[in-house]
């Protein structure tokens, strides 16, 4: 018994570490477009976003959640993408660069058990039935698909930004993953989505009053 609690306090650990570093990208994102009024993307949002997104992918393995892995697996390359548009990610040691580009793929051979992913022990999770993996899923997806917008439009624009749509399909997204933690009864993606869901409504705000002016 008490093994099992040290391992699932190890597993939480991990989790709400890595919604910190998201609530924190997000907060400091916040407050600096508060100081002049428009949307801003610092270097180190997109910095703790890689951090957090290589800690909450660890800790969907570890709850064997295909949604929260589906929706980090999608993103972490985006994360990097957006680093070397701002010239950040040469900065990183190469020892350190080449870990964590190849992580996603260590994982996946890792993942490999006879010659194959474990499916079953991602998808019949007697905890997480199949519609609600599926609702969580889509919500993953749209939520991902926000950095796939954002990935277009600042290739378009050679620059990292965070458009309009980017904030919208976080809002979706979040509502969706909100109600998804709720049902899972997963803390950690609760608190996380709970304080990214005000700063979305604030940065749509900020950006509708923007272009209004």
């Amino acid at each position: 018994m008490s093994d099992w609690l040290s391992y699932n306090s190890f597993v939480y650990i991990i989790g709400f570490a890595a919604q910190i570093l998201f609530s924190a990208r997000l907060l400091l994102q916040w407050i600096q477009s508060e100081k002049v009024k428009k949307v801003l993307t610092p270097v180190l949002f997109w910095q703790l976003s890689l951090i957090a997104s290589f800690l909450l992918f660890v800790y969907g393995w570890l709850r064997d959640d295909f949604a929260i892995m589906l929706g980090q697996s999608l993103t972490y390359f985006i994360y990097i993408r957006n680093m070397q548009l701002q010239g950040s990610w040469k900065k990183l040691p190469k020892i350190l660069r080449g870990f964590l580009f190849i992580f996603p793929f260590l994982i996946a051979m890792y993942s490999l058990k006879n010659n194959q992913i474990d499916a079953e022990r991602l998808f019949s999770n007697e905890n997480i039935p199949m519609n609600l993996l599926i609702w969580g899923s889509i919500g993953q997806i749209i939520f991902t698909l926000r950095f796939v917008y954002q990935w277009i439009y600042s290739e378009r624009k050679k620059e990292s930004s965070l458009p309009l749509g980017f904030w919208s399909l976080s809002l979706i997204g979040s509502l969706m993953i909100l109600s998804y933690a709720i049902i899972r009864k997963d803390p950690v993606l609760f608190v996380g989505q709970l304080f990214g869901f005000v700063i979305y409504c604030r940065n749509v705000y900020i950006l509708l009053k923007h272009q209004k002016s």
